[in-house]
């Protein structure tokens, strides 16, 4: 082992001496493409399906940017135009103005619509239940995003593994004859994957944080819009929950009742003074 090193500081002496005296032309500078291909076949495997991520990525980018853009989510005036015809009782003009603007926005409050005839406490759980539905909706397609990021850096440290192993795999082949040399040549060679796999990652977790926080966003708007509009379904459940409170003897508070005035009871005979 000893005179194998010694061999490859004596032969890196000699190649410098000759590059300083220009005997030996300066080695040029290896192109991206022959780094790509470095990794032999493994490598170039793992690079397509490195490649096959990057292009699922982009494409989920762009769908999702599309996607969840402002108006096609929380419509203008949407909100103002369904509480006004609520308000007037024009239940027809509002279900025409949410088929009108098809959106998030719209479904959320037609779910609440068809469950005005249960009462307000219906509506606003039938309401909660939709805006859950329609974020798991918005994010599902990022999730995929999330997991290319995360699986992008483990399919390019699969290809640096395989590659030390092929690399370390030689040096064994040659019983410990292949310099030093050989095995950073094998190991740098390895190491394309993983670069590879980090460049796919890091835009891909960048996006998928910005989207979400997009949709984190949107939805907020929606939840605000859809309290706006079903506003007038609320105050007409208070108004008659104030009358029924109204029309309630005692105004809706539970009054003790003498025992001689309950149904089948019958009054006690009148307390004896004493005198006859």
């Amino acid at each position: 082992m000893m005179g194998t090193v010694l061999r490859d500081l004596n032969d890196n002496m000699l190649f410098w001496q000759l590059l300083l005296q220009g005997e030996v032309p300066a080695p040029k500078p290896d192109s991206i493409w022959s780094i790509v291909t470095s990794g032999g076949i493994p490598g170039l495997m793992i690079l397509f399906v490195l490649l096959a991520f990057s292009i699922a990525a982009v494409y989920l980018v762009v769908d999702q940017s599309l996607a969840l853009r402002r108006r096609d989510v929380v419509p203008d005036k949407l909100s103002e135009g369904v509480a006004t015809a609520l308000q007037s009782s024009r239940l027809a003009e509002a279900e025409t103005l949410l088929r009108q603007n098809p959106s998030v926005l719209a479904g959320v409050i037609a779910v609440g619509l068809n469950h005005r005839e249960y009462g307000w406490p219906e509506v606003e759980k039938s309401v909660e239940d939709a805006l859950v539905d329609q974020s798991s909706r918005m994010l599902r397609r990022i999730d995929y995003l999330a997991m290319i990021a995360n699986l992008a850096p483990m399919v390019g440290l699969l290809g640096t593994v395989t590659g030390m192993i092929f690399a370390f795999r030689q040096v064994a082949a040659t019983r410990g004859a292949a310099g030093a040399g050989d095995l950073a040549e094998g190991i740098y060679q390895a190491l394309v994957t993983t670069v590879g796999g980090l460049l796919v990652a890091i835009p891909a977790l960048a996006a998928s944080g910005v989207l979400r926080n997009r949709v984190d966003a949107l939805l907020s708007d929606v939840t605000m819009h859809a309290d706006r509009a079903l506003a007038p379904l609320r105050r007409r459940a208070a108004a008659a929950s104030r009358l029924v409170s109204a029309s309630t003897p005692g105004g809706g508070r539970i009054v003790a009742v003498p025992p001689a005035q309950m149904p089948g009871r019958k009054a006690p005979p009148p307390e004896q003074d004493g005198t006859r």
